[in-house]
């Protein structure tokens, strides 16, 4: 009873200060979660779970505190300290270890100390390889004890010692890297350009998955759904993918790319992009929920496509990238199996949707009301009958609107036409220069070097006359 009421008494902190709380219990099994993981992602991960799980919690912080202190972050075994000795403190863990810090504080002075010592060396022999190297060895230890501004301005310092494509990726994917854990998604994209840019088609083909899932992520994080579903589908060999699970696991690639295309895509690009994909299907293995829930969407099956996404809703809610899109990516993917289920009628009663959609507790026709006023749903609601009724268009409304537009612009283009005309004969006209086509400037290959030829064999005669 006592543990509950410590548990009580921090979630109702964590509520208060507007963190996601959630009270079911998810379908991952914490261990195996977290073990699809590597490098500083695992702490975050954990970390977040002991924030907003209420079963996990206390498992997930004690985690997080043993996962700190096999690092060299001090404030992170701090912030997970924090959260422990009120959620539990009769644990363990909950004890601060002030013995491991100071330890860990010498150690990680003395190490910045000898870096920084090396690294002058280098800068003192001026072999920029050893700098480059320095510069990294540097940045991955600050990044390693938490100060991520410092790491990041180390890792800009290596870029101009990298002399080869190989340097210069290494160099984007330091700075990536600090930017993901920062949150900064238009740096990364940023970032993830200048790579593609610096390499040949034969690299970039082999960073493919790579390059898919940073892109990916910076796009789930702006919020631009159908371009992140897109690059996690394109990921490609798995085999390659999971070598990146220090930002997400192939698990993660198959909910995010499966989630972010039925809340995006249509049943078409469902099936042609996620279903028949064959590269994806190895993610789809994975997570074989996802799979049937986009084959129900497909298969015309919304009230059980729905089903098994509120099944794992708690699942996605305790995803360190997805956890704030979950509620805005539910409501699209339930208004389009709305809208989907009501395409073939021209009216259905009520209680037929109620029984297909209806959450519990809650109004349904409220629901259908604001989707018609923002225009998602086309149709009327009957409320004497209890009917939706569809809204059929009015084909000579329709027919009139199209040719007012396409007389509107025949007249815009006619008056382009007209102002071409009187700009050309009152000599306005601004022409190329005829060198230019004859040095290859113009659109077509060859064009320019043919107009040059037939010009200067026009101008010979003239030049013999004189």
């Amino acid at each position: 009873m006592a543990s509950d009421q410590y548990l009580l008494t921090y979630f109702t902190t964590m509520d208060n200060q507007g963190g996601i709380i959630v009270k079911d219990t998810p379908k991952l099994d914490l261990d195996l979660y977290i073990s699809n993981y590597k490098g500083r992602t695992r702490f975050d991960r954990l970390l977040l779970i002991g924030h907003c799980s209420v079963p996990l919690c206390v498992d997930a912080l004690k985690a997080a505190i043993a996962e700190a202190k096999s690092g060299k972050d001090i404030q992170r075994y701090r912030d997970a300290w924090e959260c422990i000795r009120v959620a539990a403190p009769n644990e363990p863990e909950a004890l601060f270890d002030q013995t491991w810090v100071t330890s860990m504080e010498k150690s990680n002075k003395n190490e910045t100390h000898r870096l920084e010592a090396e690294l002058k060396g280098y800068k003192n022999n001026l072999v920029k390889e050893s700098i480059r190297i320095g510069h990294r060895d540097l940045g991955e230890h600050l990044e390693s004890i938490g100060d991520l501004n410092a790491a990041s301005e180390t890792y800009i310092k290596m870029r101009p010692d990298a002399s080869t494509q190989a340097h210069i990726q290494d160099v984007g994917k330091h700075i990536i890297s600090i930017m993901l854990q920062k949150g900064d998604w238009s740096g990364v994209a940023g970032n993830i350009n200048k790579i593609l840019l610096n390499g040949n088609s034969e690299q970039n083909n082999a960073e493919q998955p790579y390059q898919k899932i940073v892109s990916g992520v910076a796009l789930l994080g702006t919020g631009k759904f159908y371009e992140a579903a897109k690059c996690f589908l394109e990921t490609g060999d798995s085999t390659i993918a999971q070598h990146h699970n220090d930002i997400i696991s192939p698990n993660d690639i198959a909910t995010y790319g499966g989630l972010l295309a039925l809340a995006s895509m249509d049943r078409q690009e469902l099936q042609s992009r996620v279903l028949d994909n064959s590269s994806f299907r190895t993610y789809l293995e994975l997570e074989p929920h996802v799979r049937k829930a986009v084959a129900m969407f497909v298969n015309g099956r919304y009230s059980a496509c729905l089903e098994i996404l509120e099944s794992y809703r708690a699942d996605y809610l305790l995803d360190i990238y997805l956890q704030k899109h979950v509620p805005t990516l539910f409501s699209q993917i339930r208004s389009k199996c709305i809208i989907q289920y009501f395409v073939p009628f021209s009216c259905v009663t009520l209680d037929t949707m109620s029984a297909a959609f209806a959450k519990p507790g809650e109004s349904f026709e409220a629901e259908l009301v604001g989707m018609i006023k923002s225009g998602a749903l086309n149709a009327r609601i009957n409320t004497i009958d209890k009917l939706l009724v569809a809204v059929s268009v009015n084909p000579r409304v329709a027919m009139q609107k199209k040719a007012l537009e396409t007389a509107k612009n025949y007249e815009k283009e006619a008056l382009e036409r007209i102002r071409r005309m009187s700009l050309a004969s009152a000599g306005l006209e601004v022409k190329g220069s005829h060198k230019a086509g004859a040095l290859g400037g113009g659109s077509l290959p060859g064009v320019g070097d043919i107009w040059y030829e037939s010009s200067r064999s026009q101008a010979v005669p003239g030049e013999s006359a004189a």
